[in-house]
Formats: C-alpha cells, structure tokens, sequence
C-alpha cells in the first residue's frame, strides 16, 4: 500500500544531505543503506551504491525511476538456477549441441587448409 499523500512522499534526511548542492558529475557514487528511500527528482543523474545486505551495487537513477524505491534496484538475492531432472536434460541437450558447433566448425576449418 502506497504512503499516505497527506504524509508526503520518504525521503532519506541523511541521504538527502549527502547530494545536496552537489552535481551528479562530481560527487561520483554515494554509499547509502536506505533501500526504502523514494528517489525524487533532485536525484536524477546520480549513481548510488544501494546496500542489498552484503555489498553496495551501483544504481544510476534515470528520470523514469522517479517514484520508486532505491531498494528496487539492487536485488537481495542471486538467482542460480531451476533444479531438477528436466533442468539437467536440457542443461546436457545444450552441452551436446555446443560440442557438435566445435566439432563442425574445425571440420570446415580443416577442409578449407
């Protein structure tokens, strides 16, 4: 649910002090740990280093990101993989396809010598 308009839209005191006066050329990347702060329009052109709980990942703010939450755009989690049995055929399906590219291309590279 969204915040209350009478309330006004988060922003980060600390935060907002860090860029304030500044241009986004020359302050280079702020570190900042407030994910739930709101980007305003004073923050475009600015890189961020949003802190997704084990290292800060750059995020530079572009005008259509106004509105949303810094901590949108640095994930907590890493995706690895889907598992299971379906998974692992079509992970050796690929495997073999690449091997029989190889093998093709050096039998055309061979032929041509």
């Amino acid at each position: 649910m969204p915040r209350s308009l009478k309330k006004g839209p988060y922003l980060d005191p600390k935060l907002m002090k860090k860029i304030a006066g500044k241009k986004p050329a020359d302050s280079g990347v702020v570190k900042t740990w407030a994910r739930r702060s709101q980007i305003s329009p004073e923050m475009v052109g600015f890189t961020f280093g949003v802190h997704n709980g084990r290292e800060h990942l750059e995020v530079f703010v572009t005008e259509d990101m106004v509105g949303h939450r810094l901590g949108e755009f640095s994930p907590t989690k890493k995706f690895y993989r889907h598992g299971g049995k379906m998974q692992k055929e079509l992970e050796q399906k690929k495997k073999e396809a690449e091997i029989t590219a190889a093998k093709a291309a050096k039998v055309a590279s061979d032929t041509k010598k």
